[in-house]
């Protein structure tokens, strides 16, 4: 009787055992069907843009006696009347490198190829960690083409562009030119006639304030000239670590089956025994 129950023990121990190791291989076999991803890339974070530089473009807009407008007049009738439309264009890009140097390099290079110019520049950081931030001016016709060359440099975080109509604030600095000019050339009439010491002062010093606001708004004026015309690119460069390759070892793959092979054979052998003792 003790001989017929020690063996039916060890079977059912042997039984065990094996039911044991064969979820442990399933498991570990199961395992080299999978492949480690890359680590994740360190997050970027990018700083505030300090440049206050502002470009300005301009589209000829025709219309004829049909009232057609466009900016490439293509109609046979003769146009009756041109119109600037002043607008200010600027796209943004941040990126992200793990090859810094040549992506700088090459940033440069076609800007230069572009015919545009770099009106703001701040690069700091030490290596391993730096910081490049561009304003790039570029003509109107290269905008389009820099732009696509820009978004493929490194790892692009955000991309966007945007377009404003600048053409009232345009024909309001002209609006206002024109009345201080009048102002001031009617106040240098004035000074022609005769008066006392003390309102000459004053007038003379209105004439100089005036003057000042047509200094000023020359400058802004300025801004919308046609041999000033340039659209706006903002590109932020920033320098990451290359994501290292994870490589899981055979100690790992052993330790990772062994965890699951445990939690779902406790899980088996909770479920046997109920199943069998207790009443349904």
């Amino acid at each position: 009787m003790n001989r017929i129950f020690t063996k039916r023990f060890r079977n059912i121990v042997l039984l065990l055992i094996a039911l044991f190791m064969i979820l442990f291989l399933f498991r570990l076999g199961y395992g080299y069907t999978l492949t480690p991803g890359d680590e994740a890339m360190e997050e970027v974070t990018f700083d505030y843009f300090e440049s206050d530089k502002r470009n300005f473009a301009s589209d000829k807009k025709f219309f004829d006696k049909d009232g057609y407008s466009d900016t490439q007049y293509e109609t046979t009738a003769e146009p009756i009347a041109t119109v600037d439309q002043k607008y200010e264009k600027i796209a943004e890009v941040k990126s992200a490198s793990t090859k810094f140097e040549d992506d700088e390099k090459f940033v440069r290079d076609k800007v230069k190829s572009s015919n545009g110019i770099i009106q703001y520049e701040r690069k700091y950081g030490n290596e391993g960690d730096r910081r490049l931030q561009l304003q790039i001016g570029v003509p109107p016709e290269q905008f389009d083409s820099l732009y696509e060359q820009l978004i493929h440099v490194g790892i692009i975080h955000s991309k966007e562009i945007i377009k404003n109509d600048k053409t009232n604030e345009y024909l309001e600095l002209n609006a206002r030119k024109a009345s201080l000019e009048k102002t001031h050339q009617s106040l240098i009439e004035f000074k022609k006639v005769g008066g006392k010491i003390d309102e000459y002062i004053n007038l003379e010093n209105r004439i100089l304030e005036i003057e000042e606001q047509l200094q000023n708004l020359g400058v802004n004026l300025g801004d919308f000239d046609e041999s000033n015309e340039f659209c706006t690119i903002r590109f932020s460069l920033s320098e990451t670590k290359e994501p290292k390759k994870v490589v899981w070892s055979f100690y790992y793959r052993c330790k990772v089956a062994l965890e699951w092979t445990i939690n779902h054979y406790v899980v088996i052998m909770v479920s046997g025994f109920l199943r069998c003792f207790l009443p349904l």
